[in-house]
Formats: structure tokens, C-alpha cells, sequence
């Protein structure tokens, strides 16, 4: 028994591809894209324009303080590799130093959490790398909008109200930066912010006098670590109040800064359907979704199906015990599991052992290379803030608090990209006057115990959320992926079951209604867990609904349309190119021509 697509979901059409294909969370980035890719760049080239861009426009969900996970196929390359933009912890950043200041945990917000900021310098490597235009005129676009202005995005606008308090109270650079009148600004103000403009013109000025396009990219690399960083590193030197109510230092200094570059790594593969799933490593949670697919292969369609309870339950248990063992085992430390033996055969067949026709309320870690699996403490009950958790990823309801960005690129030649930029939200931390944006917060995904994979260690990065996806068979291949924290995997798996087993267009599987659990340790400050916790959409429908909490679970109703964010190009087995944006919110696009 097989599952497709209603009626009344349509497809949009592929083309031939003349230029490519683009996707991402705004329409901004998403026509930067597409002007370099019919200018005669390739996937990089657009992709990393549309990415500065991303800077300028989304500010809540991406700055150039954060960091970026992407995973890249050159056209012809065997395999893709991952672009690794996420920096370490500082060398001063320990447990026992944080314990030190009376915390039990890394805070959501300030400077303190501030990890080594990676994304503009992999993005500026992949540029270098596999791009083919010169750094002035990928930064044209971004400059562009950062000097002359852009309509406020409704969400940046609600983010800076919800923050508006800690600004005029706490962190008054901040407030000048986006209140400079007193008050929040409105959906579609025209902002501006020459000082970020100044720092990208200042990045292409390093490389003026430089021989060749490698080496004036290289020249700006060195001035965005050495010169520009350092200023933000600096800054949040300074007292500021944190997520706890308190005053307390950043401790990124400018050898950290200097001793990181990023880089390429080996992406982990799994089959699923006769179809590759690459994901990165286990520094992310992508593994995880690589878990639920080898758990979910032999079933039965109809068991998959996500717009049943039969199908729903099955989804969603899985995806516990895949996030059970990411909250035991996954990390950038030597108590990290390897992926070897997280997906191993006869691991996988135990673990799918563990499904039942009822809503587990535990979380039920195993053991994949025969040690003892150790949690983190589970919570639950947040804990006030000063209004500013970090990247909270999306509240239990579905509502959008700050979130992340997502783009995928397909050129004409076959060059494809999957990104998943984030981190340095306004909201982070106070802004750095002289440069326009603030610093991230990813080091909130540490944990102050010794011993645990994910434990804060200085030199090593925080294990991260950001996981975008490439799937692939022969000369077909899809990349997407989605914003959304905790989120991001358990929204893309529901999107790639129904178009690899159920027939589903990428436009498709992602129109569909979906669901996704909150029976997991929360990776961003308070880290918080709900047993048995899950998140629906509405439309799918009473009788599915009903059938889920029968079961046991936990049902949180999110309205018809606001669960998932995921975005897709691709090319299929015909050789037609192909472009899918996730309509929720009314902020994805998709272009191509």
C-alpha cells in the first residue's frame, strides 16, 4: 500500500534551467540569487551573495556574528562535502569558569555565549574555492541594501518590539541601532545600516592591492578575523546584562579570533528508499535524521504516511529516539559517538525494536558503541528571561521568537548548495556601533558537566542545529532545508518521505500539513523537555489528531499553516531542474529561470 499527494495539493513546474534554480527565507536573497546566476555566476558565487544579503535583511535570524552549516555538490565532484562555518568556544571559555560566575547553564543571550563567529569566513572560503566572481561585486547587493535601505521585514519588526525593554533599558547600542527614534520600528520601514555597509567595502579594500582573486579574497578573510572581529570581541568585554538578569563579560579575545578558519568536511551518508541522505556530522544533530530514515525504511508505506495517525505516531517516535540519542551522545568532543556505530545495522533494528502503538513518555537514550549513554538534567519549566533567549527557534506552538535562514542554489551546470546560515539575531547580544551587528550565542548548546559530549570545552564547537540536507541518486539530486532549531530535521523528514515514498513534488511535501515532537532536551537556553510533547498542524484533521492523543501523545495544535519552513531545488532523473518555498508566513521564495 503506497501514499501520494491529494488533489488538492499542486506542483509547480520544472524547467529546463537555462540560469538555476533558487530558494531561501526571503525574497531578497532568493532575486540576488537569481541576478547572479544570470549574470553568469555559478551556485557559489549566488549563493554567497544572496547570503550577505541575508545579513542585511533578516537580521533576527542571521548576522555576520553567527555561524553557517552548509553542505556543497561541484558539478562532477563524486560526493558533496560540508562547508563548516561554525567557530569554537574561546580558550578561557571552561566549565569551571562559568560555575565560577554561579551558572549551571551557558546564558541565551550576551556575550558570555558568544562562540567564535565562522560564517562570513566560510562563506568568503566557498567563494574563494568554487566561486568564480570577483569578492566587490558578490558584496555589491548586501552593500547595496545595507547603504541605501530595505523594507523592515514584519518579523525583524515584532522581534525588535518583543526585545524593546532590554534595549532602552540594557543594552542602549542596541537601541540606537534599531530605535533610534524610541520606538520599535514598523513592517516595511525603511532601515538602513551604513556601518555594516562600511565593514563589507572595508573586506573588499583589504584586497585591493592583492594578485589575483584568491588572494584578495584571502586578504579580506584576514581582515575580517584580525581587524573587524577583534572590535566586537572587545565590546562585549564590557559588563552587559545576559538572559539571567545579570552583569557579566564576554570572554572572546583576539587569539581566538585569529587561530580559527573554516573548512571542509567529510559529509555522513545513509540510503533511504534507494535514494543517498548527506548530512553533516555528529558536531550537528543532521545524524539524527539519518537515524529516523534507516528506522523508517523497511516499514510499511502506509506506516509512513504523515497525514495519518498511523503515520504521524510512527514518524514522531522514531524522531524521540534518534533525539535521545543526539542528547546522550552527539558533540564536537572525544565522549562524541561516532557515526559508524550510531548507524549501524543491528543498532538501527534495536532501536526500531523500541516502537510501540503508544506515545513513549521517556527519553530512552542507547548505547551504539556499548558505553553508558549520560543526559544532560531535563527540565521542565522555563525560566524567566531578560526577554532574549538567543535563537529560542520556535516556541512550543509553533510562533516564530528568532529563528534561522535557510537557502539552496542549483546552477545550470549541476553545481548545487544547501545552506543554513544563523546565529548573531539582534537579539544576541548588544550591537557593535562601529560595526552594525552583534555576536552570536551558540555556545547556549554546551553543557556545565564534565564528561558529556556536548560538555562546554575550550577550543571545541558547541554542537549545533543548523542541518541542511542534500539527497541524491545518480544525476538527481535535491538539496533543502529548513530554519527552525530543534526543528529543522523534524520538518525536512516529513517533506523527503513524501516525495521519495510517496510521489509527492518538492512543492508538494512541503504545501502539506506536518507535526513535530517536543520530547526532547531543548538545545537552546532554559533547555527545557515536554514528555510526550507534540506540535500539529490542524490540517490534518480531526480524526488524526484525536487518534495521536489516544495514543499518548502530548497535542499542541499550531494553527492550519505554521509548522515547517523548509525550501528545495533540485534536479530530477529527467535532467529538469526544480524550485520549492515553504509558504508559511509568506516569506519563502522560490525563482528560476
Amino acid at each position: 500500500m503506497t501514499f501520494t499527494a491529494p488533489a488538492s495539493f499542486t506542483t509547480r513546474p520544472t524547467l529546463r534551467g537555462t540560469f538555476g534554480m533558487s530558494a531561501s527565507t526571503h525574497w531578497t536573497a532568493t532575486a540576488t540569487a537569481q541576478a547572479v546566476l544570470e549574470r553568469g555566476g555559478n551556485a557559489f558565487d549566488a549563493a554567497t551573495a544572496a547570503a550577505f544579503v541575508l545579513h542585511v535583511v533578516e537580521p533576527h535570524l542571521n548576522g555576520p556574528g553567527g555561524d553557517l552549516v552548509a553542505i556543497l555538490r561541484p558539478a562532477g565532484a563524486a560526493e558533496p562535502v560540508v562547508l563548516m562555518g561554525q567557530g569554537p568556544a574561546p580558550a578561557a571559555a571552561s566549565i569551571e569558569a562559568f560555575r565560577a560566575q554561579g551558572l549551571d547553564l551557558v546564558p541565551g543571550s550576551g556575550g558570555l555565549a558568544a562562540a567564535v563567529p565562522g560564517a562570513v569566513d566560510a562563506w568568503l572560503l566557498l567563494l574563494r574555492d568554487h566561486g568564480t566572481w570577483e569578492l566587490a561585486d558578490v558584496l555589491a547587493f548586501a552593500v547595496g541594501y545595507a547603504r541605501d535601505g530595505h523594507p523592515l521585514v514584519a518579523g525583524a519588526a515584532a522581534t525588535i518590539a518583543r526585545v524593546a525593554d532590554l534595549f532602552r533599558d540594557h543594552w542602549p547600542s542596541s537601541a540606537e541601532r534599531w530605535m533610534p527614534d524610541g520606538a520599535p520600528p514598523q513592517p516595511d520601514d525603511l532601515v538602513r545600516n551604513p556601518a555594516y555597509a562600511d565593514v563589507l567595502e572595508a573586506l573588499v579594500a583589504a584586497g585591493a592591492g592583492a594578485p589575483g582573486r584568491r588572494s584578495r579574497i584571502d586578504a579580506a578573510r584576514r581582515a575580517w578575523m584580525t581587524e573587524i572581529l577583534p572590535v566586537a570581541a572587545d565590546f562585549v568585554a564590557q559588563p552587559h546584562t545576559h538572559s539571567d538578569g545579570a552583569a557579566r563579560r564576554g570572554i572572546l579575545d583576539r587569539d581566538d579570533l585569529a587561530a580559527f578558519e573554516a573548512g571542509y568536511e567529510p559529509v555522513v551518508s545513509a540510503q533511504f528508499r534507494g535514494w543517498t541522505v548527506h548530512k553533516p556530522g555528529v558536531w550537528t544533530q543532521g545524524p539524527a535524521l539519518l537515524h529516523t530514515l534507516r528506522m523508517l525504511d523497511p516499514l510499511d508505506d502506509a506506516d509512513l504516511d504523515p497525514s495519518t495517525a498511523a503515520g504521524g505516531h510512527t514518524l514522531l517516535e522514531a524522531q524521540k529516539l534518534a533525539y535521545a540519542d543526539r542528547d546522550a551522545w552527539f558533540g564536537d568532543t572525544d565522549d562524541a559517538v561516532s557515526a559508524g556505530a550510531f548507524l549501524d545495522d543491528a543498532y538501527i533494528d534495536r532501536r526500531r525494536s523500541l516502537l510501540t502503538a503508544d506515545a513513549s513518555t521517556e527519553l530512552r537514550p542507547g548505547s551504539p558503541d556499548g558505553r553508558e549513554p549520560l543526559l544532560p538534567p531535563l527540565r521542565t519549566e522555563a525560566r524567566a528571561s531578560m526577554g532574549s533567549t538567543g535563537e529560542p527557534t520556535v516556541s512550543r506552538t509553533g510562533a516564530t521568537r528568532g529563528d534561522t535562514c535557510h537557502l539552496d542554489v542549483i546552477d545550470r551546470w549541476g553545481n548545487v548548495v544547501s545552506a543554513t546560515p544563523s546565529g548573531g539575531w539582534l537579539q544576541s547580544s548588544p550591537t557593535v556601533p562601529e560595526l552594525g551587528f552583534c555576536l552570536g550565542t551558540r555556545m547556549q548548546m554546551t553543557w556545565l558537566m564534565p564528561g558529556h559530549a556536548a560538555s562546554l570545552v575550550p577550543g571545541r564547537r558547541p554542537r549545533t542545529t543548523l542541518t541542511p540536507t542534500l539527497v541524491s541518486r545518480g544525476d538527481a539530486v535535491t538539496a533543502l532545508g529548513s530554519p527552525g532549531g530543534d526543528q529543522q530535521d523534524q520538518w525536512q523528514l516529513p517533506a523527503i518521505v513524501r516525495m521519495i515514498v510517496g510521489g509527492y513534488s518538492a512543492q508538494q511535501a512541503i504545501d502539506a500539513p506536518t507535526l513535530h515532537t517536543t520530547a526532547l532536551a531543548d538545545s537552546f537556553w532554559p533547555r527545557t523537555w515536554t514528555p510526550a510533547g507534540a506540535v500539529v498542524e490542524d490540517r490534518l484533521g480531526e480524526d488524526v489528531i484525536a487518534e495521536l492523543e489516544r495514543r499518548g501523545h502530548r497535542v499542541t495544535r499550531a494553527g492550519g499553516w505554521a509548522l515547517g519552513r523548509v525550501s528545495a531545488v533540485g534536479r530530477d532523473e529527467a535532467g529538469l531542474l526544480f524550485a520549492a518555498a515553504n509558504p508559511r508566513g509568506m516569506q519563502g521564495y522560490a525563482a528560476g529561470r
